[in-house]
């Protein structure tokens, strides 16, 4: 995987990876994969790696005294300028393994913090971005090698003696404190703009970080968006019209990728971006069943969605990148795991018809077989029925007209009682259930 032999004669960093495997701790066959795509996609160049298993980090330097002299020997050996752990330091931590090392030396919070600063493109992902690297870096303050911009504080500004330590974690509380209030901003026009979608179904494309979301979006809308063969390359959501089998336009988005142990102030910050998913009528769960990681990394995702709070939501789970598979095996393992999933390759075209159509049968669940009752003078109504349904039928008297449609829970609950009697479709014209019953339960089903 190192190619130990390599030049020291490279523009980019030097990497040494670490990994501190700890009692309880998944991994495949090599653990450090996921962290040397990490940093590849940090733009550093890899040039050796180092694992050890341990009950419990050593509290001082994470790795143990003999692992710590080993790295410092592989540090020397390959001319390294930064040692990445796959692992959480503390702040002590770090500043110790630096002064036994002479390099710097980065954890994995701090790695994926990087990787979202070079990649953040819209206004609110760099805010977020930067909010939690000014949140990581304030206990760290001491062991940074270059002080922060400065403001003139002005006289009466600063204490007679203040340190420039102090003079730099009050200058970074107050931009903490702007930058959450700036964001919150932005959350909520995120929420207006998304709900003021509600007109239309919206399905989200969630999964692991590299699953080929950004892909499949292009092959499934011809939206044209950004797709790399590496980690993160999607930060910023976008939103596309998908032409469902008959159905018709629904609004599909694509969101920024997850991953294992991501950081917990990372996934607040990004909740703007991450309000398409939360506000979605369905989920695709994309996955790379080409990746021996694959049920870990289901797994991670599902732990995300737990984390954001919609976990509960209709979801789809898509197997892609097929195309990759040498063979069947690990396909039939994830589906003998996953039955009703959905194996497809956004690249070669593969299955997306099916796709298609599982979406709009499960979208299709959330309808209600209804007989809308209204007066014949209620145009506004009428056309707002069908807009949002699939209208089957109408018989009109003198003073009212009675609409059969099948109509999705979300819109069936915004019809006001007043304006029209809401009845479930029989064939006989006897309802089982009067339009309060079925009102509840499309309310329900918005909630």
């Amino acid at each position: 995987m190192y190619d130990q032999e390599r030049s020291a004669g490279v523009s980019s960093e030097n990497a040494v990876l670490v990994r501190v495997i700890l009692p309880g701790q998944q991994f495949d066959d090599d653990p450090l994969q996921e962290l040397e795509g990490l940093a590849t996609t940090a733009g550093t160049t890899v040039v050796a790696g180092m694992t050890q298993r341990r009950e419990k980090p050593d509290v001082t330097s994470f790795v143990g005294k003999g692992k710590l002299a080993d790295l410092k020997l592989l540090v020397d050996t390959h001319d390294v300028d930064v040692v990445i752990f796959d692992n959480d330091l503390t702040p002590a931590q770090t500043r110790n393994i630096e002064k036994a090392l002479e390099v710097k030396v980065i954890d994995r919070t701090e790695l994926i913090l990087d990787i979202f600063a070079t990649h953040a493109q819209t206004y609110e992902s760099r805010l977020a971005v930067e909010l939690v690297q000014l949140e990581y870096s304030l206990p760290r303050l001491k062991r940074m090698w270059t002080h922060l911009s400065r403001l003139n504080m002005g006289i009466g500004m600063r204490g007679p003696g203040e340190k420039q330590l102090e003079v730099d974690r009050r200058l970074v509380e107050k931009r903490i404190h702007d930058l959450r209030s700036e964001l919150n901003r932005v959350e909520r026009r995120k929420e207006r703009q998304v709900a003021a979608r509600s007109d239309h179904m919206t399905i989200s494309l969630v999964g692991y970080t590299n699953a080929g979301k950004s892909t499949l979006m292009n092959a499934l809308t011809t939206a044209d968006v950004l797709a790399e063969d590496k980690l993160f390359a999607t930060l910023d959501t976008r939103t596309r019209r998908w032409q469902l089998p008959h159905w018709g336009p629904v609004l599909l988005s694509d969101t920024v990728g997850f991953i294992r142990d991501l950081p917990h102030r990372l996934i607040a910050s990004f909740k703007a971006t991450l309000e398409e998913a939360r506000q979605a009528d369905l989920l695709l769960h994309i996955a790379d069943v080409s990746s021996p990681a694959v049920f870990d990394q289901i797994s991670a995702v599902y732990d995300v969605l737990h984390e954001i709070g919609i976990e509960e939501k209709d979801t789809l789970l898509v197997l892609n990148k097929v195309d990759a598979l040498d063979s069947t095996a690990r396909l039939e393992g994830v589906l003998h795991r996953y039955p009703n999933a959905i194996a497809v390759s956004a690249v070669a075209r593969e299955a997306l018809d099916k796709l298609a159509w599982a979406v709009s049968d499960t979208l299709s669940r959330s309808f209600h077989d209804v007989d809308i009752e209204t007066g014949v003078e209620n145009g506004k109504l009428m056309a707002y029925v069908a807009s949002h349904s699939e209208v089957l039928s109408k018989r009109f008297t003198d003073t009212k007209v009675t609409i059969h449609c099948r109509i999705p829970q979300k819109y069936l609950g915004r019809i006001n009682e007043s304006e029209a009697t809401i009845r479930p479709h029989e064939s006989n014209g006897q309802s089982t259930r009067d339009a309060t019953e079925v009102k509840s339960d499309a309310i329900e089903g918005v909630a």
